[in-house]
């Protein structure tokens, strides 16, 4: 059998086909980002999750897509996890934008392709291979228009109150806004995106108010301007999206699209199964 992984910072799901391009099952563990996770908590996701665990040995071929896979360090990383583990398997390791790219182009077709979900990227797709400009430095320095840069800004207008009185009751009720809890979970646990990825939600549910359509304007057009207008053509194909942040804000990602003379593609939440549907037509040509 095979496994294709689609891996995000917040949850990764696995498809497992025989070589007919059956599905044989389907899970999901926490997300397998090696770029803010120790080989540990890796190792950890992966065999706590009961299919994976029975199936270790049964698996010959992995084919990874993960976000913060973009860097060689991170991808020997969980590399290392994955022989640990997988012990009769070959794999596959590429970063999440290439996920991106075949659950939503078309093979000839050029198209710029973005993710925003917990963290943000951008790639472009020649309808035959892929051009990645900018590597990602991660939720700190990049991730603009991401979950994790909506939580940061929400969390800053809190504190900063520059939001109004009551919406900030409402988000009191909502989370534990102490500083201490706050800074425990940014600078000393785990996976602080998906923490401050959390908060986004809460930016969405209130995206009428004023100062939340200044926080997704400004994170939406920060994110056109160093992502998307770096590619000459960007105003003459489509621009597709990946992504929970796109999906939920598909209306204000169009139009912020329209506002700097760019078309919307694609707009889907999970690349899972167009992903899968990639690998069903390469099992059908016999790639393994």
């Amino acid at each position: 059998m095979i496994f294709v992984v689609d891996s995000g910072s917040t949850k990764t799901d696995w498809i497992s086909l025989n070589y007919k391009g059956d599905v044989l099952f389907s899970t999901q563990t926490l997300g397998l980002n090696p770029q803010v996770l120790p080989s540990a908590i890796l190792t950890e996701r992966i065999i706590n999750n009961y299919d994976l665990y029975q199936n270790r040995e049964k698996v010959s071929h992995i084919y990874f897509y993960g976000a913060g896979c973009g860097v060689e360090t991170p991808v020997k990383r969980i590399e290392k996890v994955f022989k640990e583990i997988f012990v009769k398997a070959k794999f596959s390791i590429k970063e999440d934008t290439y996920a991106a790219v075949y659950s939503t182009s078309s093979v000839g077709q050029p198209a710029i392709v973005c993710i925003l979900g917990t963290g943000s990227n951008c790639t472009y797709f020649d309808g035959s291979q892929i051009e990645q400009r900018i590597d990602s430095l991660g939720y700190v320095l990049m991730d603009e228009a991401s979950g994790n840069f909506y939580g940061k800004q929400l969390i800053r207008a809190y504190y900063f109150k520059t939001m109004p009185t009551q919406l900030a009751k409402e988000l009191k009720k909502q989370f534990d806004l102490s500083a201490d809890t706050i800074k425990e979970n940014v600078y000393r646990k785990e996976n602080p995106n998906t923490y401050l990825a959390k908060f986004a939600q809460f930016v969405i549910e209130h995206k009428e108010v004023p100062e939340m359509k200044a926080i997704i304007h400004n994170g939406l057009q920060r994110f056109i301007s160093h992502q998307i207008l770096q590619f000459e053509d960007a105003k003459n194909i489509p621009i597709h999206f990946v992504g929970s942040i796109a999906f939920y804000l598909k209306t204000e990602v169009e139009e912020a699209l329209i506002n700097n003379g760019l078309k919307i593609g694609n707009v889907i939440k999970r690349p899972i199964d167009g992903l899968v549907a990639h690998h069903k037509r390469l099992l059908d040509t016999s790639y393994i």
